[in-house]
This record gives C-alpha cells, sequence and structure tokens, in this order.
C-alpha cells in the first residue's frame, strides 16, 4: 500500500470515529478502554480482549515503532548490500506509517484527554503481549552483532511473522469492523514486508 493510501485509509477510519463520537471516543473519557468481559491480565488466545479505534491506532503505533528501530540498527550491522538497502527501505517505510499515525492520535488527544484507566490497560496490553516479542531490541548483542547477513535476514522474517500471528489473533477476537480495519491494513503491510524478505534470503 503507498503512502498516500495508507494515510488515506486511516484518515477515513477516524473521520467515522469522531462522526460517531459518543459511541466510540466517550468511553475513554469515562476510563474504560476494553469491554466489560475483558480483564487487564488478558492474554491473547486466552479471553477475549477488545479495542477501541484509538487503542488499535496505538497497537499499531507500537508496533511499527519497534519495527523501524529493529530494521534501521539492522541495516548498520549487515554488509550484503542488497541487505542494507531492503533493511533501510524498510525502516523508511516504518517511518512513513509511523508519522501518519501519530497525526491522526495527536488529532484525537483532545477527545481522550483523561483515560486514566483505559491507557493503563492498554499499557498493561503493549507490555504483556508485544513490547520485546515482536522485534529483537536494538540493544542486543546478536542485533548488533549478527553472526551473518543471512541471520539478520531470518531475524527479519521471524518478527515480520510473529507481528502477523498477533495481528490475526487480535483481528479474530475483534467484532467492531473500525477496529478490524486498522489491524486488517497493518497486517497487509507486515505481509508485504515478510514476503521481501523471503524472496531476498532465496537470492542469497
Amino acid at each position: 500500500m503507498k503512502k498516500f493510501e495508507y494515510a488515506e485509509v486511516v484518515q477515513i477510519l477516524i473521520a467515522g470515529i469522531v462522526k460517531r463520537y459518543d459511541r466510540l471516543i466517550s468511553p475513554f473519557i469515562f476510563g474504560v478502554s476494553m469491554t466489560k468481559e475483558t480483564k487487564s491480565e488478558s492474554m491473547l488466545g486466552k479471553e477475549t480482549v477488545s479495542f477501541q479505534c484509538v487503542d488499535a491506532i496505538e497497537i499499531s503505533l507500537f508496533i511499527e515503532k519497534e519495527g523501524f528501530v529493529f530494521y534501521e540498527k539492522a541495516a548498520k550491522n549487515v554488509s550484503d548490500p542488497r541487505v542494507k538497502v531492503m533493511f533501510t527501505r524498510l525502516a523508511e517505510e516504518e517511518r512513513e506509517h509511523i508519522q501518519t499515525l501519530q497525526t491522526k492520535i495527536r488529532f484525537l488527544q483532545p477527545a481522550i484527554s483523561g483515560k486514566g484507566k483505559a491507557r493503563r490497560h492498554l499499557d498493561l496490553f503493549v507490555s504483556n503481549e508485544l513490547k520485546g516479542k515482536i522485534f529483537p531490541a536494538s540493544e542486543t548483542k546478536v542485533v548488533q552483532n549478527f553472526k551473518s547477513d543471512i541471520e539478520a535476514l531470518e531475524f527479519g522474517i521471524e518478527s515480520e511473522k510473529r507481528s502477523i500471528e498477533v495481528l490475526s489473533s487480535l483481528l479474530k477476537n475483534e467484532k467492531k469492523l473500525d477496529v478490524k480495519a486498522i489491524f486488517s491494513h497493518l497486517m497487509v503491510e507486515e505481509k508485504k514486508h515478510l514476503a521481501l524478505l523471503e524472496d531476498l534470503k532465496k537470492k542469497i
């Protein structure tokens, strides 16, 4: 998906949120981010976790940021020009997506201020399910010193697979169409990245 298409999709989703302010945004003001049956200790695949659109954007933003940091760092620690170019390209795509998502978050901030409890639920989910579990942290030794360029590619491939797996679980548990749309579009991008990395690995 091209940059303008990605931005356009998110813009349409945000417009829908604004039009349905009471239904989608009000819960944040009253400190409710997840549905009543969702517990803070929910884990993917164990209990149903339902999010609002803003949550979905925040989750997507976190995944994109981790991807950007990984690819930017990895690009500096590989020797094959083809791998370096690929990682640089993926880092730039992640950066573009981050900028688009951050714009939408800033747009919504005035409406969702004071959502302390909702923020805690989201932070707990990110900490339990996402942080360090999709892309390896940039400060780890393996990212700073890959044994080979193939190993670097394999880390990228496995990270994209984990991202797709997480998004698939979120989609499976989610009923809100607008939230599903956000996760679906991110998964499309992750699948594109996975295909690019796997194709390059075959050529090396």
